[in-house]
């Protein structure tokens, strides 16, 4: 059948055409699919049985997606072994990971490990992957690097969206959601002809929440007393041309705005420093510490002072022209797009109730991406052969916007600090809210600064101190250009024997201008401490001189960052690609084992990065370069995929070893993000899935496991880019890295038939559990995660021609309390020692005063959906 043939007799397909069906809890309509030959991926750019192709992939229909409650790739965690997806700082800055190797989303300069392909279209962060998808075809998520077939290579994995496509048989769609904490959703589409070469389809979508935080309000002048909420909108047009029996075009245009409250953290842990950040606060600044500093019970208060808006708005348009050559017996395709996405944000820099730091949501914090991809592929097939050549080229430009304010807590509570140091060493000095300028006063003999810290600061003052208002103004623009030629070849040896070569030659370009200002006069006090140095070393001696000094020349009151410009270039060229060989014992088993070398793009880490030099030994001098090397991946599988009972069982197994070379490590450091390329992170377990249509009209069964040991490898300072960030790195060298935990589970159990009078009623659970993890980068002990599961559920009841549906469901069930990513408090405290201990890293249990902060988890939440169709 020739391609328009085919797609006008499809009525709401893909341009592929196909209709595919998960393991994840599969058969929500029994009809549709009742054995597992009709399960069909493209994986590899081509319609294959699922038990044919030599890669681990799960599918997942819309029929699943839509009973597990998946609008979104946050949401795709329940359905997926081995995938985790967490959000900080703001819903733009989302993660996902694959047995456990992911790339932290909080800095834009960074390609996402695991990509995000959507139509064709390949999305170079993942947070454009948190929304609404819409009306979806299916998902599939292929572990693994893919360095070949997927837009821009992945060193983790890649995450394959495809929405429905526009239909020639009209048809139209409404649903309404109510449900807890205010949920309010609607959304609709409608699809039909145009005439007979075109066809059409309309989706837009409009959800609105509560939130799921209360927050303590502390000093002001933040009147909002929730957080977490969500308000957006979307829609999405497509037309379908068929210009004659030989071609096809889709074209899609799609726009996306989230006007909402996000994102705030809790305390977890509070740390010593709290009498401080409560002295300073209208009342309580934070949660009061459990006995011993120890971990403090689940709560959903936060402490913030400040306005958490978040704006984020995604747009873009792409084509895709399908082309037959009957001459070559293939096909071409072109996919064309531009994309234009952007965030802006307000933050309470300190997640506390005291006025310490925060950013406003006045556009100069954020960022976007803005982007053009063009790719052409030629695939055919003979007797023997299915290749493919291609092309893909894209330009990318990266903005990111910075500014920070220091509030009127800040000096107050960076003096208590200091002067609590000094009285820990000397009882003699008072703690005081006011020894700054002790530090700071010109001309000062170590005679003079030793009276005024033994007075307080009330003999010898006068010096500069930190006033409230804003302290800098930077911003970043990254212009990124890659092609890339890519071929990927399957060879029948025999019937039962295939060999797959797959090679992609890529050349990447990038380069980073910027500029980075200060604002006011904050930075005149780091100067005029500088200007002291010698009597403040006098005082305190060589190293307690220098850590104080260190705390008045942070990024944001540092003036070597004065009008300072940024100009930087590099390009490089790399191949990756993969070999594959699959063998078919019988029909119901099929062997592969592969090898395939990945790759992420090099970059430029767009944040104000201090390190210590030779002429002055203190880290305050702004990194020379903000550049960062590729990342690679070598992985190696050996699997086997089984198919029983007649064709109405998979399953499957995989064992997988990969190792990364450069793992671009993206983490806090307290003051700044920080890449690090750790020279080595290994990965390696076993990946299984199971499906079973059971003889029971209507119930299906699925589950999957992911085991993952991961492991960094033993580093010294020596090997990474700023041998000062080790300190706070000490605890990875042999461990295992965040967010990999060593089990991943999965199940389902899918039951849908007709009880008569015209009526379909069914049931749906999903659940996920894995074992502990640890969510911090540098694995502090109190940012670990204990073993946890998660439930979704569904009841539906509806007519037997999808008329009209009733579902009463639940995300969470049990309502599980978990952390989603711990992390640091801003100037509270501190975990890692100066100086190194028997164990080989600077941290020190005994000494650590740090306070903990965490982004949590979507508690239980709960509703009812009427779907209407025609």
């Amino acid at each position: 059948m020739r391609l328009t043939n085919f797609l006008r007799c499809t009525a709401s397909a893909a341009v592929v055409g196909t209709a595919v069906f998960g393991w994840a809890g599969v058969a929500a309509a029994q009809d549709q699919a009742s054995s597992v030959d009709d399960i069909v991926v493209t994986a590899q750019k081509r319609e294959q049985s699922l038990q044919d192709v030599p890669i681990v992939v799960t599918s997942l229909s819309a029929e699943v997606l839509q009973d597990a409650g998946v609008r979104d790739i946050k949401d795709l965690q329940i359905l997926t072994p081995g995938l985790t997806v967490t959000s900080t700082t703001s819903e733009a800055s989302t993660t996902a990971r694959i047995r456990g190797v992911g790339t932290v989303g909080d800095n834009p300069g960074l390609e996402s490990s695991v990509g995000v392909v959507i139509d064709g279209v390949y999305r170079s962060r993942n947070g454009v992957g948190f929304g609404d998808l819409g009306e979806l075809s299916r998902i599939e998520v292929l572990k693994g690097p893919q360095g070949t077939l997927f837009g821009k290579n992945t060193s983790a994995g890649v995450i394959n969206i495809l929405t429905e496509a526009p239909s020639f048989t009209p048809g139209g769609s409404a649903e309404l959601t109510l449900g807890n904490y205010g949920q309010w959703g609607v959304a609709g589409s409608i699809t039909g002809p145009v005439n007979d070469q075109v066809a059409y389809r309309l989706y837009a979508a409009h959800r609105e929440r509560e939130g799921f935080y209360d927050v303590d309000l502390g000093d002001g002048p933040r009147t909002l007393t929730e957080d977490g909420t969500q308000d957006f909108f979307t829609v999405r047009g497509q037309l379908l041309v068929l210009p004659n029996d030989s071609a096809s075009i889709r074209l899609i245009a799609d726009y996306t705005r989230r006007d909402e409250f996000c994102c705030v953290g809790v305390q977890v842990r509070t740390g010593q420093t709290y009498p401080f950040i409560d002295g300073t606060s209208n009342g309580t600044g934070q949660r009061p510490p459990a006995a011993g500093f120890g971990a403090l019970p689940f709560s959903r208060t936060a402490f913030a002072n400040r306005v958490t808006d978040q704006e984020i708005e995604d747009m873009g348009v792409s084509a895709e022209a399908n082309i037959d050559i009957d001459a070559w017996n293939a096909t071409l395709t072109s996919i064309s797009s531009w994309r234009n996405w952007s965030t802006t944000n307000g933050q309470d820099a300190d997640f506390t109730g005291s006025d310490i730091a925060y950013r406003l949501p006045d556009g100069e914090f954020g960022a976007s991406v803005r982007n053009i991809t063009q790719e052409f592929r030629l695939a055919g097939a003979t007797d023997k052969l299915d290749w493919l050549v291609g092309f893909f080229a894209t330009r990318e430009n990266v903005n990111r916007r910075d500014s920070f304010y220091e509030g009127a807590d800040y000096a107050p509570v960076l003096s208590f600090q200091l002067s609590a140091a000094l009285n820990a060493a000397n009882p003699a000095i008072p703690v005081s809210p006011s020894i700054i300028p002790c530090f700071t006063r010109t001309a000062q003999t170590a005679v003079q600064l030793g009276q005024c810290l033994g007075s307080g600061g009330a003999v010898f003052g006068g010096g500069p101190t930190i006033a409230a208002g804003q302290s800098l103004r930077d911003n970043y623009l990254q212009r990124s250009d890659s092609i890339a030629l890519f071929t990927n070849n399957t060879y029948k040896v025999t019937d039962a024997f295939e060999l797959t070569l797959g090679l992609r030659y890529t050349y990447d370009e990038k380069r980073l201008i910027g500029s980075q200002n200060n604002v006011g006069n904050n930075q005149f006090t780091c100067a005029a401490a500088l200007a002291n140095q010698g009597a403040i070393v006098g005082v305190l001696g060589t190293a307690n001189g220098g850590a104080f000094l260190s705390r008045f020349c942070l990024p944001w009151t540092n003036p070597f960052y004065a009008n300072r410009g940024i100009s930087e270039s590099v390009n490089d060229g790399t191949l990756s690609g993969t070999v594959k060989a699959a063998y078919r014992l019988n029909e119901s088993i099929l062997v592969y084992a592969s090898y395939a070398r990945g790759y992420k793009s090099f970059g430029y880490n767009q944040d104000r990065v201090q390190v210590a030099t030779t002429a002055l030994p203190l880290p305050i001098n702004p990194a020379p370069s903000l550049f960062f090397p590729s990342e690679d991946v070598d992985s190696y599988e050996l699997g086997v995929k089984t198919t029983l009972f007649n064709r109405s069982m998979l399953l499957n197994a995989t064992y997988f070893d990969q190792t990364f070379e450069n793992f671009q490590l993206n983490t806090f450091l307290g003051t700044a993000f920080v890449v690090e390329s750790i020279p080595e992170l290994t990965s390696r377990g076993v990946d299984a899935d199971f499906l079973w249509f059971t003889p029971l009209e209507g119930l299906t069964l699925g589950g999957g496991v992911t085991y993952t040991d991961a492991e960094f490898g033993v580093f010294t300072a020596s090997q990474l880019a700023n041998p000062g960030n080790f300190g706070q790195l000490s605890l990875l060298p042999g461990a295992r890295p965040s967010f990999a935990p060593e089990w991943s589970y999965v199940a389902s159990i899918n039951f849908n038939r007709s009880i008569g009078y015209g009526l379909e009623a069914g049931f749906s659970l999903s659940g996920k559990y894995m074992t502990d993890y640890n969510t911090g980068s540098d694995l502090l002990p109190f940012k670990a995660q204990d073993g946890f599961g998660t439930l979704n559920g569904r009841i539906t009841l509806g007519s037997e021609d999808e008329r009209w549906a009733l579902e009463v469901w639940a995300q969470n069930l049990t309502d599980e309390e978990y952390v989603q990513v711990a992390y640091n408090g801003f100037l509270q405290g501190g975990a890692f020692q100066s100086t190194v201990q028997p164990n080989g890293t600077f941290y020190n249990p005994a000494g650590d005063t740090q306070t903990i902060d965490a982004f949590l988890g979507a508690p239980r939440t709960y509703g009812a959906t009427l779907r209407i169709k025609y």
